[in-house]
């Protein structure tokens, strides 16, 4: 019986984590912000084209697409997203990040190239709470200001079992950067990249 009172109480904990995870996904500021770089997380059109626009509008100085397709040319971003002439000067292009990791040590180089203090995230809703996580943990001295793109209402995904399942791997992906970020968290690798 108590082997099944605990396998109970570990039940509810985490299915109450999860409805808290969706319950709780971050939403765009609500009004201007402000930074001294952005960084677009590849993934979807809709990060791409907002990371730009903040570009263009003067957020911040300058833009890093971090994973971009290898095949991807900064021409043919720039016509993809509707960049103008801030994106010819100031936009940057990373290929080497395939994960949340890669972004966040691409992203890290980056930052610490350009001695920047503060970034604006743009990303999915959904995959925002890992990629800050991570991102933290290699960029403790770092301020990171969350614009979540591709979000929709709490409600419409219980009505997606496609989309439940999607996010419920997103929530388990979260739970196990989570733990390995205690680790980690202020190691001499997050700390090197702010050395210089």
């Amino acid at each position: 019986m108590k082997l099944l009172h605990v396998i109970a109480v570990i039940l509810v904990l985490y299915i109450g984590g999860f409805v808290l995870f969706m319950a709780t996904l971050p939403v765009p500021p609500t009004g201007p912000v402000k930074a001294d770089g952005i960084v677009a997380l590849t993934g979807g059109d809709e990060r791409l084209d907002k990371a730009v626009a903040l570009l263009e509008q003067g957020a911040a100085r300058r833009l890093l697409i971090s994973g971009a397709n290898k095949a991807a040319t900064h021409v043919e971003l720039k016509k993809l997203s509707s960049g103008g002439r801030r994106f010819d000067c100031c936009a940057d292009i990373g290929y080497d990040a395939e994960d949340t990791n890669g972004n966040a040590e691409e992203t890290a180089d980056w930052t610490a190239e350009h001695h920047f203090r503060s970034l604006i995230v743009v990303t999915a809703a959904y995959h925002m709470p890992r990629s800050l996580r991570v991102f933290t943990s290699l960029m403790p001295g770092v301020k990171l200001i969350a614009y979540p793109v591709e979000i929709e209402r709490f409600s419409t995904w219980w009505t997606h079992p496609h989309k439940l399942e999607m996010l419920h791997f997103e929530y388990l992906k979260y739970l196990a950067s989570f733990v390995m970020t205690l680790f980690d968290h202020g190691s001499n690798k997050g700390k090197a990249h702010h050395a210089n």
